[in-house]
C-alpha cells in the first residue's frame, strides 16, 4: 500500500520540485503534473507528484494520517479533524451506508402502514 503526503512546493526545478510538508523537505518528480508552481499543494506518493490539492483537503489528509499514526501508537480519543468518521463511532446506518447495503428497519423502529 502506498499513502499519499500531502507537501507544499517551496520551490521548482526542471522535472522536479522541493516540498515541504509533515516535519520533512523532499526532491521529488513532477513529471504527472502539469507546471506546478511555487506555494501549490501536492500529493506526493513514492517521490513523484500525483495530484495537485488544495490546501482544505491537505489538511485533511494531514489530520487523518496524525489520527493513523496515532491509533499506531496506541492512543485513544483522538479530537483530530480527520476526513472520515472511525467505524467505532459509526451508527449501524451509517456502517451499512459505507459496505454499500441498504439500510434496515430496527425492531425497535415502528413500521408505516399503508394508506
Amino acid at each position: 500500500m502506498c499513502i499519499g503526503i500531502p507537501m507544499q512546493i517551496v520551490a521548482i526545478e526542471p522535472g522536479h520540485a522541493i516540498c515541504r510538508g509533515r516535519g520533512e523537505q523532499r526532491r521529488v518528480r513532477t513529471l504527472l503534473v502539469a507546471e506546478p508552481a511555487v506555494g501549490d499543494w501536492v500529493l506526493v506518493f513514492l517521490d513523484s507528484v500525483r495530484e495537485r490539492i488544495d490546501a482544505r483537503r491537505a489538511a485533511e489528509i494531514c489530520a487523518t494520517l496524525d489520527l493513523l499514526a496515532a491509533a499506531q501508537a496506541g492512543a485513544e480519543g483522538s479530537t483530530s479533524a480527520a476526513a472520515f468518521a472511525l467505524p467505532s463511532a459509526a451508527s449501524t446506518q451509517e456502517l451499512l451506508a459505507l459496505c454499500g447495503q441498504p439500510p434496515t428497519r430496527l425492531a425497535h423502529e415502528p413500521t408505516e402502514s399503508p394508506s
